[in-house]
Formats: structure tokens, sequence, C-alpha cells
């Protein structure tokens, strides 16, 4: 397919690096494929920025029929901007759209689309500390009908925007809020899957949880509500005396590429890895024995979000010493950063280079 480019000559003046908040700044340009099934993919164009024109009867706004991922380019310190794992995300993407009957999207052509847009957009790569352009592909269900069914149309499109830290507090602990009032995503369903209706479903509790002056929310299984699946935007880690253990994959937790990273990195470092499952119980039993060393989220986001304080039912447990981030979550942090920023090897081959 040949990739279309137009140009605009009305640029927007680029934010300062230094006041970034999360998502709500975007570049001059966006890339756009649609989908029928006569043409299959096709029309692979970047353009400037612009709303997206749908009918009231456009079907992901009824049905919810939607993907998306989540991903960054960094500047390293010699003004290069690179990609941090793009074949995991667009592997996973198809996946998540196998799971919602999507058309699979070739995965190559969307990181070369990608790099393409990365290009004409490199000056919007901040380069403060901890800032980086927050990239996000999305396909949706674009046919106007009403009814249950998949779409015959789609649209895939990528848009980008200049983002600091994700969380206020910054790489600084968080306070989460264990709930067994309401479930994310059970076994069987698209737990697994990057849509829109899972994000949705968190908010509720998320609300409450933010009430109570807590950050996010760790979820338990839908079904016996007792062991641990993930934090509402990132995987969750536990050390415990000196393991590091992690909710194994069971089909309702997201296959986050950041945890990943973090496993593969523990076993090549000798630390003890285990995925299996962890309740909540647990979990308490450990603290009061004092055999918790650290909690930890994971995700593309904030990377690593050390943990400092869990609330189950009516006690606060606080993790770790009070307001300091502990040794494991701060090594593995620095680890991540300093590849995805180029200031150390890659050892892994996680490094896209773009510019």
């Amino acid at each position: 397919m040949k990739l279309t480019i137009t140009k605009t000559n009305q640029l927007k003046a680029k934010p300062d690096d230094s006041k970034l908040g999360f998502g709500t700044i975007f570049t001059d340009y966006m890339f756009n494929m649609d989908y029928n099934p006569q043409d299959g993919w096709h029309n692979p164009r970047i353009e400037p920025y612009a709303s997206i024109d749908m009918d009231p009867a456009t079907m992901v706004l009824h049905y919810g029929q939607g993907v998306f991922e989540g991903l960054k380019a960094y500047r390293t310190d010699k003004g290069a901007v690179q990609l941090f794992r793009p074949k995991d995300n667009f592997k996973r993407m198809n996946n998540s759209s196998r799971l919602l009957c999507i058309p699979q999207i070739d995965e190559d052509f969307a990181i070369d689309a990608l790099k393409k847009l990365l290009t004409i957009e490199k000056d919007w790569v901040p380069s403060a500390p901890g800032t980086s352009l927050y990239i996000r592909p999305t396909i949706i269900a674009t046919d106007p009908f009403l009814g249950v069914r998949a779409s015959h149309t789609y649209r895939f499109f990528i848009i980008l925007s200049p983002v600091g830290a994700y969380y206020p507090e910054g790489f600084n602990p968080v306070k989460i809020w264990v709930t067994r009032k309401h479930v994310r995503a059970v076994r069987g369903g698209v737990g697994e899957a990057k849509t829109p209706g899972n994000y949705a479903a968190s908010l509720y509790a998320g609300e409450q949880a933010h009430k109570q002056g807590y950050t996010q929310v760790l979820w338990l299984d839908g079904i016996e509500q007792e062991f641990i699946e993930e934090v509402g935007a990132m995987n969750i880690f536990f050390v415990i005396k000196g393991e590091l253990i992690t909710p194994m994959l069971t089909g309702s937790i997201l296959p986050g590429i950041t945890r990943d990273s973090v496993i593969s990195l523990a076993k090549k470092w000798g630390i003890k890895v285990s995925e299996r499952k962890i309740g909540i119980s647990e979990v308490i039993d450990v603290h009061a024995a004092g055999e918790l060393d650290e909690i930890f989220g994971s995700g593309t986001a904030a990377v690593i979000s050390p943990v400092g304080e869990i609330k189950y039912g009516d006690r606060a447990y606080s993790v770790g010493e009070e307001g300091r981030v502990g040794p494991l979550a701060q090594k593995f942090y620095a680890a991540l950063t300093d590849i995805q920023y180029g200031r150390a090897a890659d050892p892994m081959g996680w490094i896209e280079p773009v510019t």
C-alpha cells in the first residue's frame, strides 16, 4: 500500500516541556486508514490532526466495538527518537481485535507508518527529564447501524501527545484501594483485550477510591473475589521475602508489555520470579508477618509505580518505609528508563530507532 502525506502550513505552538501534563495536548498530524470488505485495509494516509466526522448511528458509539494501544517515543540525550517494543504493542492490538471481531492489521506496515508519522512530528518529542511522546493507535467500528453484530467497516488511526508524569505523585509511592464490591473483568470475557469497555467498567470504583484519597483500584478476580488481578492502569508486583510475584495471566488480565519487561529483567538479574495466583488474604498475612518487602505497578504510562499503602476493608496497610521507593522498584525503573531514553545498552533488543 502507498502511504500518502498531506501537509499543513498552520502548525501549532509547541508546549513548554517542563510543564507537560498527560493526554491534553495533541500534535499537528495523525495517521488514518480505512477498512471495508471489498478493499480490506486501504487508503493509509498521514494528514493534519482533525476531528472524525461520525454518523450518530456509528456502531462504536453504541456497542463499543473498538480497541486501542498505548506506547511512547523517547528522545535520547543525543537527540535521536526511539520506540520501546512497538512490535509487541501491535501484536497485542491484533489479539484485542481478534476478541472484538475486528480485522487484523499488518503489524509491520503499522510500525512503518508510525515511524513516518514520528519522523514528521519529531520536534514534538519532548526532551525534559521524564517526558515522552505518548502514542495512541486506535481502531473503531464505523458502520452506521443499530443492531448487535460486528461492523463491516473500520477506521484505524494514530494520534500523538507530548506528556509528563501520568500520576500527580510522579515516581513516588501511590495509595491503592482494594474492592470486593466491583469487578472489572472475568475469565472468558475480554479482560485481556485493550478495549474501551474495560476502562469504562473501572470508572465507578475508581471514583469511590478517589473519594477516599486513593489513586487507583486493585481489582480482585470476578469469581471468588479473592485473587489479585491488576490495578486500573497497570499490572501489579509483590516482593515477598525477596521473591518477585505477579498474578498469572488468566484471560482477564491485560498482558502488559512493561510487565513482561520487568519479568525478563528480573530473570536476567537472577531474581526469583513467580507468575501465580496470589490472594489478598495472603498479602495481608505476609504483611502481618513482616515479609512484604515491596509492592509496585508496571505500565506504559507510569513505567514503574511504587505502592506505599493499600486499603482493604476498614484497614489501611503501609508498605515499606513511608514515602520512600523500594529498592527493586527503583532498580526496575532505572533500568527500563535508561534503556528507553538511550542512556544504557539494550541487551534485550527492545529498542526500535526512528530518527
